[in-house]
């Protein structure tokens, strides 16, 4: 009876990895516990079956994923159905957590593997097969169906000031790094519960000396593909960021915003800005992007300031609906983006193009999908500044970011509307993904929320956020901030070779799980031919 209770309490204990996890990522932002959250269960991955190993991995991830995704129920309060919001978070919650299943299933197997042959096999899962596991389930989830590249492992790491690595494999390569310091803290373990780890003892200590060595020598590497401060040569560009903190479906909360934005801007226009940036859905108050009410709230704003400005909206034509950004600049064409990655069941609904019916289920309408394209900031002193834009959820989006790199943008500029979850915690952990993109494409950034985190990244990740007269960063406040931003060329590895090293090392591992399971069908047919054969010879 006791013994039952307790094996039954020690279950429990495997929540535990999920809640140091969830403790590594805001609200709490202890950083450090990344680096051995996950120790546990890849102790357990070591020594476990497979379906065990799995269970115990989607009990923590189950956990973390529930917990870091508590902010989805704020949206009730924005008109959200409580029936429906709850039912996403937690459907969101299982699939996210399928993930952390399906590694440790796949990393008990590839143990078993290891354990039946040399002790480089043991070296190959610690050093290889478990960091290219985990990063290369990281990249599925940020893609398939439209992905949910949401607090990866290494978004910690560069929000802890170690984002460096990212400049050279993306935000992945950090996730790497994380799992082999996790992968060493439990062969810790292992070597002192279990004695007959496989392998000479003398090589043992190896394994805790090098993959720190090995973690630091890729940080030091990687710095010197971030620009230094010699390296900065063009005229920055003056940019004011506005935080308004409007309803997230937009209901004016003044009479005249004319003279909202008048008080917002009223210590910036001294300052000479070249650039103004609100944030996504801010030009909705004045008709569609490109409509005349909105052209003539940005003439007003460049007599009043002298600056261009760039702010979101949506705008419609014969072909759909759109989530856009719009650059409005004095005596030149308007130029606008159109939203390219959009979000699932909250812009569109799944086949929504073809069943009209279920376009009424999207809470702002039914999007479509634009192209991707730079905007083009002409200024009356210095050449011109080519912007690569992100509305919302896009800058998550690793490999879009990447492509605006490619493609020539000297700045990137997100902007998001957050006040769906407004008094939440999203809003920081939105912000978390921002400094990966800075690092990943080695270019500056500039992003403001609506009841969001607003501010400027620098390329190597050091950020500058609109903080409140008490020092801390201004969420669900209004403010306005002012900062100059030197355009940069895009020149890190992650930009030229993407996600490329990172697929190719997958497919190997794939590779050798397929030939060792064509083997083993073989040598059971051979087996099963010299039974039925009767054959006494014994097939090894």
């Amino acid at each position: 009876m006791i013994s039952d209770l307790f094996k039954k309490a020690m279950k429990a204990f495997w929540i535990l990895p999920g809640f140091l996890l969830w403790a590594a990522f805001p609200p709490m932002g202890e950083k450090l516990d990344v680096v051995f959250a996950l120790a546990p269960l890849m102790w357990l991955s070591r020594r476990a079956d497979a379906k065990t190993s799995a269970k115990r991995w989607f009990l923590s991830g189950l956990f973390f994923w529930t917990a870091t995704l508590s902010w989805m129920p704020s949206i009730v309060k924005n008109g959200g159905p409580w029936p429906l919001v709850v039912l996403g978070w937690a459907v969101l919650a299982l699939y996210c957590a399928a993930y952390f299943a399906a590694y440790g299933y796949l990393s008990a197997k590839s143990w078993r593997w290891a354990r039946s042959g040399g002790y480089w096999r043991r070296l190959a899962m610690i050093f290889f097969v478990e960091p290219v596991l985990w990063c290369a389930l990281e990249l599925v989830r940020g893609r398939l169906g439209g992905g949910f590249a949401w607090n990866q492992l290494g978004a910690v790491a560069v929000n802890g000031g170690f984002g460096a690595p990212a400049a050279l494999g993306g935000v992945y390569l950090l996730s790497a790094l994380v799992i082999l310091i996790n992968g060493m803290i439990a062969g810790i373990v292992q070597r002192a519960w279990n004695r007959d780890v496989q392998g000479p003892r003398w090589a043992h200590p190896l394994e805790t000396f090098l993959p720190f060595l090995l973690a630091w020598t890729v940080f030091c590497r990687s710095e010197k593909f971030l620009p230094g401060e010699g390296e900065i040569s063009r005229e920055p560009v003056r940019v004011a960021l506005v935080q308004r903190n409007f309803p997230c479906v937009f209901k004016a909360q003044e009479d005249d915003p004319y003279a909202v934005y008048e008080r917002l801007l009223g210590n910036i226009k001294a300052l000479n800005p070249d650039l103004v940036v609100l944030p996504e859905s801010a030009m909705c108050e004045f008709g569609p992007v490109d409509g005349l009410r909105a052209v003539s709230f940005s003439k007003w704003l460049a007599s009043s300031v002298g600056a261009s400005l760039l702010a979101g909206g949506s705008r419609s034509d014969e072909t759909g609906l759109f989530n856009s950004a719009a650059l409005y600049q004095k005596d030149r064409p308007l130029q606008v983006y159109d939203k390219v990655h959009l979000v699932p069941f909250g812009e569109f609904i799944p086949g929504d193009k073809w069943i009209k019916a279920l376009q009424k289920l999207a809470p702002v309408g039914s999007c479509t999908p634009g192209n991707l394209r730079l905007l083009e900031l002409q200024r009356e002193s210095g050449e011109p500044v080519r912007l690569g834009v992100a509305i919302c959820f896009e800058d998550t989006d690793s490999a879009q970011m990447r492509k605006l790199a490619e493609m020539g943008a000297q700045m990137l500029v997100f902007i998001t509307n957050d006040s769906w979850f407004s008094n939440s915690v999203e809003a920081e952990q939105h912000a978390w993904q921002a400094r990966a993109r800075a690092v990943e494409t080695g270019l500056p950034v500039v992003r403001v929320g609506n009841s969001g985190v607003s501010g400027t990244l620098s390329p190597d990740g050091a950020a500058a956020w609109l903080v409140g007269a008490d020092g801390r960063v201004l969420v669900d406040e209004r403010g306005t901030m002012f900062d100059r931003v030197f355009p940069a060329d895009s020149k890190t590895p992650y930009v030229r070779f993407g996600d490329k090293p990172l697929v190719f090392a997958a497919l190997v591992i794939f590779a050798v799980w397929i030939v060792r399971f064509a083997l083993r069908r073989r040598k059971g047919r051979l087996i099963r031919y010299v039974e039925e054969n009767g054959f006494e010879k014994n097939v090894s």
